[in-house]
C-alpha cells in the first residue's frame, strides 16, 4: 500500500502545508486509520477509496489529525486531488463525498487544483475571557464560523499583529469547537495577497497548521465584504507559508491552489 507526503497550497517543496495521503480499496477500521494518522503525526492524513460509478461522487474521503477525525479539510483534499491526478487515477473534476458534503476538485493548465467548499456562516460573536491574552494581541472583532469549521475567526490589527503570534496553546483550548483563525489585512496588497492568517487547532491536536483551506471557507466571505471583491489572495502560515485564491460564490467558496508530492513510500503495518 502506497502513502504519499504531499505540500498543499504551494508550487515548491518543503513549503505550504503538508498532509499524508493513503488510497485504499475501502476504508479498513478506525482503529488502524487513527494510528496510521498518529504514524504520519502530520496536521491531517487524508484516506480515501473509489466508489461505484453513476453515484454524485467518484472517491469517498475521511480526514484524521493524530488524535481525531475532523469534519473538513481543505489541504489534504487538495494533496488527495493531486495524488489521483498524477497517478493517473483521475482526469478532470473530481467529486468527494465527506462529512461535510459533496466536495470537487478540478485541474487547470497551470497545474493547480481548484477546491469546491461549502461557505462557512460568520455570527459575530463578543470577545471570550482570555483571548487576547491566550493570543498575546489585541483584538478587533470576533465571529463563529459554521459547525464544519467550528473555529473562532478572530481580527486582528494588522499583518505585524499576526506574523508576530506567539499563542498560549494550552489557553486556546477552552475557546472555541476546534481552535482560532487569527487575520488582518494584508499591509501592502502590491505584494500578490490580500489579507494573512494564522490557525491554531490544540484542541484536535494541532498547536499550528501552516495554510488551512477549510479556514478559507470562513475567510472569503469575510474579507470579501471588506474588501468589495469576490476573488481574493490569503497567504498563510509562520513557519511555513502558502497561498490560497479564494472565489466566493454564495454558499459556495473556491479554493485554488498548486501542491507537490514530497515523499513516496510503502506502507507495511
Amino acid at each position: 500500500m502506497r502513502i504519499r507526503i504531499v505540500d498543499a497550497f504551494t508550487d515548491r517543496p518543503f513549503s505550504g502545508n503538508p498532509a499524508g495521503v493513503v488510497l485504499l480499496d475501502a476504508f479498513p477500521d478506525d482503529e488502524w486509520l487513527q494510528k496510521v494518522a498518529a504514524e504520519v503525526n502530520l496536521s491531517e492524513t487524508a484516506f480515501a477509496h473509489p466508489l461505484p460509478p453513476g453515484g454524485e461522487a467518484d472517491w469517498a474521503l475521511r480526514w484524521l489529525t493524530p488524535v481525531t477525525e475532523v469534519d473538513m479539510c481543505g489541504h489534504a483534499t487538495l494533496a488527495t486531488a493531486h495524488v489521483l491526478h498524477t497517478t493517473g487515477y483521475a482526469t478532470g473534476t473530481v467529486r468527494f463525498t465527506a462529512r461535510c458534503g459533496v466536495l470537487s476538485a478540478t485541474p487547470a493548465d497551470d497545474g493547480s487544483l481548484t477546491l469546491d467548499f461549502p461557505t462557512s456562516t460568520l455570527t459575530p460573536a463578543p470577545v471570550p475571557d482570555g483571548l487576547a491574552e491566550a493570543l498575546g494581541a489585541d483584538v478587533v472583532t470576533v465571529h463563529d464560523t459554521a459547525a464544519h469549521v467550528g473555529d473562532l475567526l478572530v481580527e486582528l490589527p494588522d499583518e505585524r499583529s499576526v506574523r508576530s503570534l506567539a499563542p498560549d496553546f494550552g489557553a486556546l483550548v477552552p475557546l472555541s469547537h476546534r481552535g482560532v483563525i487569527a487575520t488582518a489585512a494584508a499591509d501592502d496588497p502590491e505584494r500578490g495577497y490580500d489579507f494573512v492568517s494564522r490557525c491554531f487547532f490544540p484542541a484536535v491536536g494541532i498547536d499550528e497548521d501552516p495554510v488551512t483551506g477549510s479556514a478559507h471557507t470562513a475567510l472569503a466571505p469575510y474579507w470579501s465584504a471588506r474588501l468589495g471583491r469576490d476573488t481574493l489572495t490569503g497567504l498563510q502560515g509562520g513557519a511555513r507559508t502558502g497561498l490560497v485564491r479564494t472565489t466566493l460564490r454564495g454558499e459556495r467558496t473556491l479554493l485554488t491552489g498548486h501542491a507537490v508530492t514530497v515523499i513516496e513510500g510503502d506502507l507495511l503495518a
